[in-house]
């Protein structure tokens, strides 16, 4: 196939990906080079690997589709660590194409199918995916899967999530932060791309990071009931070598770790508001661009049905407050919610962080207020579809279950997992804090306060 067919090719298949909803895949690659791609997988609910970022490299050979592409895992803690039997210390990621007769590559698959099938491998028993422990199925087998489990669902917290943030935070491992040995502002222009280090996926797990904080933590609820700290992994029997799962359980450490990346990543957003009001004086292009829309956006608002409240904190362009109003005739209802939206002077590079500051008992809302919510693809810079988004998944009373989406486990489980009763109290607890929100606006009834739901 010629040159730019192929490119033309996985170009295509590298939009298509970026365009979907789907938050469990995300693709990237530096404009000057395509044919090296980089992918993230976030760990599927209810496995070992659950919401763990795990990077993969992807490099295409100039007759792809013909030829296959070469797939290394990039999440394995500098060579130390094999994350599945499938996916070697080493970076080796074994597909279904290299093994038997009719598993070959097929110029018909693409990224996508690559992606599916690696995800696929990331399995809630991932043992069995070791040929000859498929079927184990005896008590010496039983503790073994439960072994190989345990210690996946730790480095998975450890390694894919921990260590991934406090490297992205400049943090180390007691919180501090690390000497980056540069205190002033770098031009743009006078960086050479080549040597900038690509963490595309930088944004985006800070931000999934806020919306799992407390899975994270009920993750390490549940290590610390179930083995003892600094007892050390049990080998595999497929383990050999180097290419294996060496360690010992630490999940006291990683509570703490866990902990300080969350208060970073809360200094990192309330510190945006410093540099904004720095950037909105020597009038940035982001900083006249944010102030635009929010003229724009506050005017469309006040024409509304439902004439929601925008406003500047402080006169900043880059802290918007909305005062969000329950919509007649649903569970929200009479409801007065204060809306924090802060933006990065790197916006829309890095995407806003949405939380609400008055009490809401939401599904779809975080324990600290932080909102789950998708913004349409093609219009991440348009804050207009932010809130758009924000608002269309809290007045949802009907949304199709997504694991992905899991952010407030008690609500969820209400929500979803409880049946009708459990759907009752739910509501039950929504209106709830819908009336407290009107009880207490006068004194504002936010994160900070103490209050109760009962």
């Amino acid at each position: 196939m010629p040159l730019d067919h192929s490119i033309i090719r996985i170009s295509k298949e590298i939009g298509d990906i970026q365009k979907t909803p789907d938050l469990s895949i995300a693709v990237a690659c530096r404009d000057i080079d395509v044919r090296n791609v980089r992918a993230l997988i976030v760990g599927a609910h209810e496995t070992p690997y659950e919401f763990g970022f795990f990077e993969f490299g992807v490099k295409f050979p100039d007759d792809y589709p013909s030829k296959s592409p070469a797939v290394v895992s990039l999440t394995t803690n500098g060579g130390r660590c094999r994350f599945n039997p499938n996916i070697y210390a080493s970076g080796k990621v074994c597909l279904t194409w290299r093994g038997e007769r009719g598993e070959e590559w097929s110029s018909a698959q693409g990224l996508e199918s690559i992606l599916l099938s690696i995800q696929s491998l990331m399995s809630a028993n991932p043992y069995e995916n070791e040929p000859g422990y498929e079927k184990s199925r005896g008590e010496k087998d039983k503790n073994a899967r439960k072994s190989y489990v345990d210690k996946i669902q730790h480095e998975t917290l450890r390694i894919s999530v921990i260590q991934r943030l406090e490297g992205y935070l400049g943090l180390k491992t007691d919180g501090s932060k690390c000497d980056s040995g540069n205190d002033g502002e770098v031009d743009p222009d006078d960086v050479d791309e080549s040597l900038v280090p690509f963490e595309p996926f930088k944004d985006l797990c800070k931000r999934r990071f806020l919306w799992y904080y407390e899975s994270y933590l009920a993750a390490i609820e549940k290590g610390k009931a179930e083995v003892n700290d600094n007892q050390n992994f049990v080998k595999a029997p497929f383990e050999v070598t180097s290419n294996t799962m060496d360690g010992r359980f630490v999940y006291q450490d990683l509570e703490k770790r866990l902990r300080n990346i969350k208060l970073a990543l809360d200094k990192e957003t309330y510190g945006w508001a410093q540099e904004g009001l720095q950037a909105a004086k020597v009038e940035t292009t982001v900083a006249a661009n944010l102030k635009h829309q929010y003229e724009q956006i506050s005017s469309h608002l006040k024409q509304g049905d439902l004439p929601h409240d925008l406003s500047l904190e402080d006169g900043n362009p880059f802290v918007w407050i909305m005062t969000y109003f329950g919509r007649p005739m649903t569970n929200l209802d009479g409801g007065l919610f204060r809306i924090r939206i802060s933006f990065s002077p790197r916006f829309p590079d890095e995407q806003p962080r949405v939380k609400f500051e008055t009490r809401i008992f939401h599904h779809l809302v975080a324990p600290d207020g932080t909102v789950c919510y998708t913004p349409r693809q093609d219009k991440k810079e348009d804050v207009g579809s932010h809130i758009e988004a924000v608002i269309s998944a809290i007045e949802d009373e009907d949304p199709a279950y997504d694991p992905r989406k899991l952010v407030n486990l008690e609500a969820s489980k209400l929500f979803w997992n409880s049946g009708k009763d459990g759907r009752k109290l739910y509501n039950r607890r929504l209106r709830r804090s819908v009336q407290q929100s009107m009880e207490y606006a006068p004194s504002g009834c936010f994160y900070r306060a103490t209050w109760t739901d009962s």
